[in-house]
């Protein structure tokens, strides 16, 4: 007759639990090092992963977007931009106008030579002499004028098109802390991006203006959030608030 566990006065083994699971519902102490799990809830409340937002995502239709390398910007309202506008055509009227004195000046120089030719007696060599040499002056102011009309097209090829490439705004939307940037990127359109925002208003404006005061008021028609233009879509542009 063998002895058994005194504190076990009926001589029965005490049973184990079976490996690799806990004994008898009481909870397993973590192994060192390894922090306990909590049964799937957080272990801090209110403190939940959040996914990070797609680039171009509207932020609940309240005029901010997503843009990478900008992060949460806000979107330029149309108000803005046409104050934008209207600044960079006061200075568009400004070089016309510089451009059309400099031009009328030579148009009236060469209608007072004209005018002192007509005193001349016409058959006298001096009044042909008179006549050719107001006429070269006329040629003349006529070449400058088309001339002035190259420079005015440049001028405006250059300050819209450059400007927005490569600084991201003319003058009038820096005045008022506006920016056109990429929208995939956050970056300035670039030459070719800043050319194609550039062209298309452009193009409209050979309808005798009308298609290009359509491209400019195509934003109000975007129904996407983003207030897009038909130049900024074909450009992927956006004109965000600095």
């Amino acid at each position: 007759m063998s002895f058994g566990d005194p504190n076990n006065p009926y001589g029965q083994q005490p049973q184990q639990p079976p490996q690799g699971q806990p004994g008898y519902g009481y909870p397993q102490q973590a192994p060192q090092g390894i922090p306990q799990q909590g049964y799937g809830y957080p272990q801090q409340p209110g403190q939940y992963p959040q996914a990070p937002q797609a680039p171009g995502t509207i932020q609940a239709n309240n005029g901010y977007i997503n843009i990478p390398a900008l992060g949460t910007v806000e979107i330029a309202t149309m108000g803005r931009r046409l104050g934008a506008r209207l600044i960079d055509g006061v200075i568009y009227t400004v070089v016309y106008f510089i451009l059309s004195a400099i031009g009328l000046a030579g148009a009236s120089s060469a209608a007072n030579d004209l005018q002192e030719c007509s005193k001349l007696d016409p058959l006298t060599p001096a009044y042909e002499t008179c006549m050719n040499d107001a006429s070269e002056a006329a040629g003349g102011v006529f070449a400058a004028m088309f001339g002035f009309i190259m420079i005015f097209a440049l001028v405006g090829l250059l300050y819209e098109w450059l400007m927005v490439a490569f600084f991201g705004g003319t003058v009038g939307k820096m005045a008022l802390g506006l920016k056109v940037v990429k929208e995939n990127t956050g970056q300035v359109p670039g030459v070719g991006g800043g050319f194609i925002r550039w062209i298309i208003p452009m193009a409209g404006a050979l309808l005798c203006g009308i298609g290009q005061l359509l491209v400019y008021l195509s934003p109000f028609f975007d129904n996407s959030g983003k207030v897009q233009g038909w130049h900024d879509r074909a450009a992927g542009t956006l004109v965000v608030k600095k």
